[in-house]
């Protein structure tokens, strides 16, 4: 007697092609393509690029953007950005002998209500006191929090990004003591209004506002001169 075979099903075949564009505030530019049978499982997805493949600029290779799919449209999937960061060679590179590195971390609503986390690195040249590092610091949370107060998401992600925030702080900061670097290293989104609750990350934030205080977020230790 024989057996009947199962015939085995191609899901392959069943999955469409949808392509995954920039939000507005990066050209919304077409930087990834997935397979899916089911559009409303793209919903959540977080596509990583570079920003150098958005503006090929040459220098730009260093900074990694990771955007979150929030709504589709036929084969379209619009997104936001979810976070970005500083790759770990080039933040490396940064590293010099007989310099401190000042971290700040700060966490602001903007003015469309999305709560975003904000990481700020700082190279200074030559070694400076505590006093200095605060004062450094206290430039970094007035900056993140006056920005926040007054600019949308879209906006703030494009002065984190590109380097505007980084610059506005190195510009008041270097009042303190001489600076080498300065720049938002990393940025995280926390939460978003509820009429994009459906796409929200996983990890959500107390929704009060957290005041502009710095912490300190395990820094890279500096490599001290042989003896």
């Amino acid at each position: 007697m024989s057996k009947t075979t199962k015939k085995v099903r191609d899901k392959w075949r069943t999955k469409e092609w949808y392509s995954v564009y920039t939000p507005s505030y990066f050209g919304e530019q077409n930087v990834a393509g997935i397979p899916c049978e089911d559009p409303k499982k793209l919903i959540g997805r977080v596509v990583e690029t570079t920003l150098y493949d958005i503006t090929n600029d040459f220098s730009h290779q260093s900074i990694k953007l990771y955007f979150l799919v929030t709504s589709i449209t036929g084969d379209r999937a619009d997104t936001i950005l979810k976070s970005h960061e500083y790759s770990t060679d080039y933040l490396r590179s940064l590293v010099r002998r007989g310099s401190t590195r000042i971290d700040g971390i700060f966490t602001g609503r903007t003015v469309d209500n999305y709560l975003t986390r904000v990481y700020i690195v700082g190279f200074s040249h030559g070694r400076i006191n505590g006093s200095q590092e605060h004062g450094i610091r206290q430039v970094m949370g007035k900056i993140v929090a006056e920005k926040a107060s007054k600019l949308t998401y879209s906006q703030l992600c494009h002065e984190m990004v590109l380097g505007k925030m980084g610059s506005d702080v190195y510009n008041d900061a270097k009042k303190v003591c001489p600076l080498r670097h300065i720049g938002v290293r990393k940025s995280k989104l926390l939460s978003m209004p509820l009429t994009l609750e459906g796409a929200e990350p996983k990890t959500k934030a107390a929704p009060e506002i957290v005041a502009p205080t710095p912490e300190i977020e395990d820094p890279m230790p500096t490599p001290e001169p042989a003896a």
